[in-house]
């Protein structure tokens, strides 16, 4: 195992840095916010209106709602990286990661919208003539057949990287702590490998209904764990009202000035570097999951589709992490380095909270994580559909389902690193193709917006 993780720790660290995908999705980001000059943040009012069905046309083509859509594409993004990815983030890169973060969300708004408008722009149709959305499609419709080998490439990347392995390590994780800590027995690798198996049948009951079942799941239950989830973090926060100023200031300070944390792994770049990162795998602006999701709405008008995205980071990253983010930072738990991931944060929320908080982590964990298996599901039976035709899915759904029970025994490490390796290579395809089309989606917004003044 320790050369699988070597091999996919390096191949993570080549993709993000040498190979210089954290500058395309960056550097991509920031040219699509001057691009825009900012433009699609002042409909935001507007954004949350196409959300609740105000502007909907029931000939638009499609198989869900905007508001199932993005259901769909939260219940993946809001999910075990706003829990676990920040833990992570502060351990290895201090305070200061949550700063970047917030701007790799404000940038990852900018992503989406221009994405996410492809997505609708250039659908296509796969072996049963369903209309379907994806970085895929854009690519194959958008760029033409020059550019179909980037199709292949975001497709078989997005078989491994929408494998929910995180997921299913951070969920086995907390049960099993909850178990033990409760029935006073060993933590043991029978343990993990039956809570890995339940969480299979569980998964198994939604997703093998298709997208038509997650969508309604996931647009049932996303509104109401994030509610609660965001009311037991802010409960601590203003419980801790007097020392949030000195927090924030301890963020702003890190994240330009680097941050020595736990075994003294300090410098502005990690800090930068671990913000993003995990920002990336949080809200998966430029990642190319959210076209998939948001590529199946009703609708016929690609701007719509834009603005609706961009409500996605800023729930995920600026609202949920941020709360997360904050809860860490007021516990001295994330310096002393005894606790990673999601047991960093469920020690956070305990501190405060007591039983109450750890029964409150594992239901937010419990739902966050089972609603992005649900979504992860359905991303990679649509790579599977796209390269071996629609009949696959079935196969993948299998497939899918038994990796959730290897996800459960691996090492966390193990699997952190293959999703940051995967999402990499899925970045990089979406980003060039959003690159190459951005000129039609500008001229397409400058279009809409100039209908809706008008009216």
């Amino acid at each position: 195992m320790d050369i699988i993780n070597n091999f996919f720790a390096e191949l993570s660290n080549f993709l993000w840095g040498n190979f210089g995908v954290a500058n395309l999705v960056i550097g991509g980001g920031v040219f699509f916010l001057i691009y825009s000059k900012l433009t699609p943040f002042r409909y935001f009012k507007h954004a949350f209106e196409i959300l609740l069905g105000k502007h909907d046309d029931p000939d638009d083509e499609g198989q869900i709602s905007h508001f199932q859509a993005l259901s769909t594409a939260l219940s993946s993004t809001v999910g075990i990286g706003n829990i676990a990815g920040v833990a992570v983030a502060i351990s290895l890169g201090g305070p200061g990661a949550l700063f970047w973060m917030w701007i790799s969300a404000i940038v990852g708004m900018a992503t989406k919208f221009f994405t996410c408008s492809l997505g609708i722009m250039y659908r296509g149709y796969d072996s049963d003539n369903v209309l379907q959305g994806g970085p895929m499609y854009v690519i194959e419709q958008g760029m033409g057949k020059n550019f179909k080998f980037l199709s292949y490439w975001f497709s078989i990347a997005g078989l491994v990287g929408c494998l929910s392995l995180l997921q299913a390590n951070q969920l086995t994780q907390i049960m099993s702590d909850y178990v033990v800590k409760s029935f006073d027995i060993e933590q043991s690798f029978n343990l993990n490998l039956i809570i890995g198996i339940i969480i299979a049948i569980l998964v198994s009951s939604v997703i093998f209904g298709g997208l038509s079942r997650i969508a309604e799941v996931a647009s049932k239950i996303v509104p109401f764990m994030v509610m609660v989830y965001l009311l037991s973090g802010l409960f601590i926060v203003l419980s801790n009202a007097s020392s949030i100023p000195t927090i924030f200031s301890n963020i702003f300070t890190s994240a330009f000035n680097g941050s020595s944390v736990a075994g003294g792994f300090a410098g502005t770049a990690i800090v930068i570097s671990q913000g993003f990162r995990r920002a990336a795998f949080s809200n998966e602006a430029g990642m190319g999951t959210e076209v998939m999701a948001i590529g199946a709405s009703k609708n016929n008008q690609p701007i719509k589709s834009g603005l609706v995205a961009m409500i996605g980071p800023l729930i995920d990253t600026i609202i949920v992490c941020t709360i997360t983010g904050l809860v860490i930072l007021l516990s001295s738990e994330w310096i002393e380095g005894t606790y990673s991931g999601v047991s960093l944060t469920q020690k956070s929320f305990s501190n405060y909270l007591g039983l109450a908080g750890d029964y409150i982590l594992i239901f937010s964990v419990a739902t966050f994580t089972l609603s992005t298996m649900f979504g992860y599901s359905y991303y990679g039976c649509k790579c599977a559909s796209y390269l071996f035709g629609a009949n696959s899915k079935f196969y993948y759904r299998i497939f899918y389902v038994l990796t959730l029970v290897l996800g459960s025994v691996l090492s966390l490490d193990l699997a952190v690193n293959i999703v940051d390796a995967m999402f990499a290579l899925m970045a990089f395809p979406t980003m060039i193709s959003a690159l190459y089309l951005a000129p039609n989606i500008k001229k397409e917004a400058n279009k809409y917006f100039a209908s809706i003044k008008e009216n």
